[in-house]
């Protein structure tokens, strides 16, 4: 796919739909992850939600992938595969979901601190959180994808953390990547302007050391090329003038948390 999707009002809410599924499933996922669950269990309800409320997991059979969701603990920065393994206190899990509803897709991701985590931990989550919305703040009529890109970097930069470069967001719609690609990295005024119409997801993912990465032998998983742990997430946004429309939301997951302390 070469050319840019612009969306009508009325698919715009479609997609807002799917990311509101995908919101729910996450919020879902917030009730009951925690030490000693398996991360496979995560993907089973997950998939189970999804299909109950008429949806269909867009990660599942994806160019391949085997699961519903991307499941990447601690130094795996995406597309972390979900498996036997118990979750302890102090890990860190990026949980990535996509939904197909009406045939518009919905994308967002969440990173979970499991029980206590390193006050580094701690800070890299709030930071990446920090990028997004002010990523976020730039996706508006007239500004240029390098302009979401270095408020992204720039912001994780000044906190010592590193940038992925090899990742990038993309263009959401009646498929699940679409043009164009939105990276964390960029100069200010440069890339394709921002148009209303276009619908795209942000999602800075951000590592504690250095902004290199492994791509692993499974043909998925990626993590931080120096061990360190890696943080990950994800809004679908529509742009808009003035602002831009949030389809997906952290709300679901924010109030579950919030009941737990």
């Amino acid at each position: 796919m070469s050319k840019i999707n612009y969306k009508s009002v009325e698919e715009i809410e479609l997609i807002r739909e799917s990311s509101l599924l995908v919101a729910k499933t996450l919020g879902e996922i917030a009730k009951v992850i925690k030490p000693g669950i398996k991360t496979i269990e995560l993907n089973k309800l997950a998939e189970t939600f999804i299909r109950d409320n008429k949806g269909v997991p867009a990660f599942l059979n994806y160019n391949g992938f085997p699961y519903s969701l991307c499941i990447s603990l601690n130094n795996q920065v995406v597309h972390g595969f979900p498996s036997e393994h118990v979750l302890v206190e102090g890990d860190l899990v990026s949980v990535d979901c996509g939904v197909l509803l009406n045939k518009y897709y919905g994308d967002s991701a969440y990173t979970f601190a499991i029980g206590e985590v390193s006050e580094q931990v701690k800070t890299l989550m709030r930071v990446t959180k920090e990028c997004l919305y002010l990523g976020i703040d730039k996706a508006v009529t007239g500004m240029r994808v390098g302009d979401i890109g270095y408020a992204v970097q720039e912001h994780a930069e000044r906190h010592g953390f590193g940038v992925v470069k090899e990742l990038v967001g993309h263009g959401v719609g009646t498929r699940l990547h679409e043009k164009p690609e939105v990276p964390n990295y960029g100069k200010r005024g440069s890339g394709i302007k921002l148009e209303e119409g276009m619908v795209i997801a942000i999602e800075p993912m951000i590592n504690a050391g250095r902004a290199g990465v492994r791509f692993w032998d499974d043909g998925w998983t990626v993590s931080t090329s120096d061990g360190k742990p890696s943080c990950h997430y994800e809004h679908t946004v529509a742009i808009n003038k003035g602002k831009a429309d949030i389809l997906s939301t952290f709300s679901y997951v924010e109030e579950v948390l919030k009941e737990k302390i």
